[in-house]
């Protein structure tokens, strides 16, 4: 209608979220994203997905899991950057051996859309691939143009997330942002824990700064990712002396069905000076169920000693996490060492 009404308050939340990203490329209106999904008419044969984030590789998954030809490009080497790296690769040789076909080091340059409705991605190295959907899963962006952020003097990155402190508070006393729209982890759980803490602070007579470290979190990919805490590289950056403990093998499931191919990865990390287990990472069956358990142990500080006196659950993947005894290779001072830490007086 036109009509401009104007609304005050004590206080302002902002938590407007986060929209896919499509870049400025040659027939991206042919392309779709995670919001579009959803609403196909139907299942295409032949998709090619582009990028490298989780949204990318879980719908990667679910169409192969449908029965689609599903191609996954991303211009860098190794997708799910910021995981381990472990279980990056193994995560992607199990999806290569299951039939997708992964593309790493390739970018797409334009789109066209061809007289009976298919399409032909052209990758910037010249290579066409016909398909029948582009996929668009490059990550997602700040909901924060045209709001008035500016007008209100609210500071903002240049891809316009708003920087907030540990209340969630902005450069404006009484403006404050939670969620995707912020410069944190962008995870509907941590949105969540975000807005309780906001609200237990100002109107629970709590003090409650939140705080992100050891935020377990999964990728639902074919076999899942489950994690919390540090990668190794992250670890032995920080901490200098860790220990790596490591278990790949074939689920009993997988053993009984004749399905040779299918492999779980576990691995734990742990700051050598404290004993604490700063880092659990696994690629396998109910990665997201398992590491949610794990993730209470991990934020409380469990220690190493602490995984090993817990008696397993058998027979089950996850007693993998209680009975690796001895490290596969430590770190001194951020140097990687083959084999267990010497102990004490050898």
């Amino acid at each position: 209608s036109g009509d401009v009404k104007e609304i005050t308050a004590e206080t302002i939340l902002i938590a407007v979220g986060g929209w896919p990203f499509k870049p400025d490329i040659p027939g991206i209106e042919h392309a779709i994203t995670s919001n579009e999904i959803f609403y196909l008419e139907e299942k295409p044969e032949r998709v090619v997905i582009i990028g490298g984030g989780y949204i990318a590789v879980e719908f990667a998954n679910i169409m192969h899991g449908f029965g689609t030809k599903v191609t996954q490009l991303y211009r860098g080497p190794m997708f799910l950057r910021g995981f381990d790296d472990d279980i990056r690769e193994h995560l992607a040789d199990q999806m290569e051996k299951s039939g997708i076909n992964l593309r790493f080091n390739s970018d797409l340059e334009s789109i066209t859309k061809q007289p009976d409705g298919s399409l032909v991605a052209k990758l910037k190295s010249g290579e066409e691939i016909a398909c029948d959907c582009v996929f668009y899963g490059t990550g997602r962006l700040p909901k924060t143009e045209n709001i008035g952020l500016k007008k209100a003097g609210v500071k903002t990155t240049k891809d316009g997330a708003i920087p907030v402190d540990q209340y969630s508070k902005t450069n404006i006393d009484n403006i404050y942002a939670v969620g995707d729209v912020t410069d944190r982890i962008q995870l509907t759980p941590v949105a969540l824990y975000e807005g309780h803490c906001f609200a237990d602070t100002l109107y629970g007579g709590m003090d409650r700064p939140t705080t992100h470290d050891y935020v377990a979190s999964a990728v639902f990919s074919n076999p899942e990712i489950g994690t919390v805490g540090y990668t190794e590289t992250q670890a032995a950056e920080k901490f200098g002396d860790i220990s790596v403990f490591t278990s790949s093998f074939r689920p009993m499931m997988h053993t009984l069905s004749g399905n040779t191919n299918v492999r779980s990865l576990f691995k734990i990390i742990v700051d050598d000076k404290t004993d604490r287990v700063v880092g659990v990472h696994m690629c396998g069956d109910h990665g997201a169920e398992i590491l949610q358990g794990i993730g209470i142990a991990v934020k409380m500080g469990a220690k190493k000693a602490d995984f090993d006196q817990t008696i397993g659950i058998h027979p089950s993947g996850a007693e993998e996490f209680v009975t690796m005894r001895e490290a596969k290779y430590h770190y001194v001072a951020g140097k990687k060492v083959d084999g267990p830490r010497p102990k004490a007086g050898m």
